[in-house]
């Protein structure tokens, strides 16, 4: 007698098979609104390419194998030779290998760059977000390595390049490499003051020994390493390779890999150096910390990129799974209060990408307008779309219910994913104090970013009423320290509605306003005023065209 008892019914199918970029309407508008014309149908087709690659089964299995089989750190080698390797599933090498033959760690000299690397980090990054960090560093490694023209013009041709070549030999002999950067350290953390790293100058100019320790290594693996340390005039930035001109290798201690919470594909890494560790200066001695700032910048828009890309995949399976699922007599997709959740969380995901382009479009305009807007709006995104991400994927995981629970879904990786861009390059209150410092050191900044924002006033009353409160905020500094993250809320949202108001459907930006400005909706997702147009606003969000 045949079993009938497990015949699978009212389960939706899995979201494979599907362009990414071409299902983000965000991300499509967004690139409309910022490429030229010229270049228009040159990136959609790019774009859309790494879409599909992106929505493919096999990049799903990647990413499900890279997790599964973390990076594995190898001393030495059988005869007892110290190597200091870290070994990968070839799956990550996959995963890493497709971003940088996308283009993904080169956006500093083409046209439109940063807006179609952003918009491919965000689309890539939702295959699998472990790999992304290398892709960051080697990316953002660019404009510092520029402070020392001989440097860059050794450098940057194999970090913008579209070979992946990820064994370790002399740069010269090499079709492309990647960048770490070690800048953290045990007793400090994020305060560089506090740094011990010893940097001691060889005969040869330019050229020093390190001795010292990191308690953080990003993609260990690299070829080279970005790395703050204290020479005799001050905290300076040094390049380290990790193999020299010779073959051999420079002394680069691994002494363990991090055991971390999420991101578990990527490693990361304590390490050593023996003051036999050689290094290159990158800029003046005692002017590290100003010769990194630019990198600092990019990797902090990569974090909200990235942040994105997490958030709008979990929409989109959140979104997938009520389309099809059937529950009280008819879809969950359809049902007021699931429909007020997926709303809600759409919009939160479309305010994330609009920002993320919007910064990405300000490096690829260049003007000092432009710089001055980027100097306050980087730290107020990254203060702000990073946190909002791991609360979205934890809803988005609930519409699923318990399948939402279970490791097969994604989502649960999603969810170890979420609170890493909060933390790196900086957490909260870091960024907050930065906001701080960028309104009282340079008031250009705030002119630019009012500039910005003052952009919609007038079209919605909601936003123009947070305009002047986030005014009054600006104008009271008493206690402001204590007020610094909510003062950078106010900024982050006043500059996503200003951006929504502007670009965003007339329903999506209603839907923020309401929730987000308005005081019309509650603390929890899925609290939108009932009155909305939340169907549209759902129905702009599904990944796939409707059957």
């Amino acid at each position: 007698m045949a079993a009938t008892t497990h015949a699978v019914t009212n389960q939706p199918p899995p979201l494979v098979g599907y362009d990414v970029f071409a299902g983000d309407a965000a991300l499509t508008e967004g690139i409309t609104r910022y490429v030229a014309d010229v270049r228009l149908d040159e990136v959609r087709e790019e774009l859309s390419t790494l879409g599909q690659a992106a929505g493919s089964a096999h990049a799903r299995r990647w990413g499900e194998q890279a997790n599964a089989h973390p990076p594995v750190l190898r001393t030495h080698d059988r005869y007892g030779h110290r190597i200091d390797e870290v070994e990968f599933h070839p799956a990550w090498h996959r995963l890493l290998g497709h971003a940088v033959t996308a283009g993904l760690t080169g956006a500093w000299s083409r046209p439109d760059g940063h807006v179609r690397r952003t918009a491919g980090f965000l689309v890539w990054t939702q295959a699998e977000a472990g790999h992304g960090c290398p892709v960051s560093m080697t990316h953002a490694a660019v404009p510092t390595l520029r402070a020392e023209p001989e440097l860059a013009a050794e450098w940057e041709p194999l970090l913008t390049s579209r070979v992946y070549d990820h064994e370790l030999r002399p740069v010269a002999e090499k079709g492309g490499a990647l960048a770490g950067m070690a800048m953290t350290e045990k007793q400090g953390g994020s305060d560089l003051r506090a740094l011990t790293t010893r940097a001691e100058p060889l005969a040869a100019s330019g050229e020093y020994v390190l001795t010292g320790h990191k308690w953080f290594c990003s993609a260990p693996m690299s070829d080279a390493f970005l790395v703050l340390a204290r020479a005799p005039g001050g905290l300076t930035c040094f390049l380290l390779p990790r193999v020299l001109p010779d073959g051999s290798r420079n002394s680069f201690r691994i002494q363990r890999l991090k055991d971390k919470l999420g991101n578990r594909s990527n490693a990361s890494a304590e390490v050593e150096f023996d003051g036999e560790s050689w290094a290159r200066r990158v800029g003046e001695e005692g002017r590290g910390v100003a010769t990194l700032i630019e990198m600092v910048a990019a990797t902090r828009l990569d974090c909200v990129s990235a942040s994105a890309a997490v958030m709008r995949q979990a929409v989109a399976q959140a979104v997938h799974h009520a389309t099809y699922r059937e529950a009280f007599g008819g879809r969950l997709a359809d049902k007021p209060l699931m429909r007020n959740v997926l709303a809600d969380l759409a919009v939160e995901s479309e305010a994330a990408t609009t920002l993320a382009l919007r910064l990405a479009a300000a490096y690829d305009g260049g003007t000092e307008q432009e710089r001055h807007f980027l100097r306050l709006a980087v730290p107020v995104a990254k203060y702000w779309v990073t946190k909002r991400c791991t609360p979205l994927v934890t809803e988005a995981l609930e519409c699923l219910g318990g399948n939402g629970y279970v490791e097969e879904s994604g989502l649960p990786r999603l969810l170890r994913e979420a609170p890493l861009n909060s933390i790196w390059e900086g957490a909260g209150n870091v960024q907050a104090l930065d906001v701080l410092r960028a309104l009282r050191r340079e008031p250009e900044a705030l002119n630019a970013f009012l500039t910005e924002v003052g952009a919609a006033r007038g079209a919605d009353h909601r936003l123009d009423r947070a305009i002047t409160g986030m005014l009054t905020e600006l104008a009271d500094l008493e206690g402001i320290e204590a007020r610094a993250r909510r003062l950078a809320e106010r900024m982050a949202l006043v500059l996503q509605g200003s951006l929504l108001v502007r670009h965003a459907p007339p329903g999506v930006a209603d839907a923020f306003c309401a929730g987000r400005l308005g005081g019309d909706a509650g603390t929890a997702f899925g609290t939108l005023p009932h009155t909305l147009d939340l169907a549209a606003v759902v129905a702009r969000a599904r990944p796939v065209a409707d059957d």
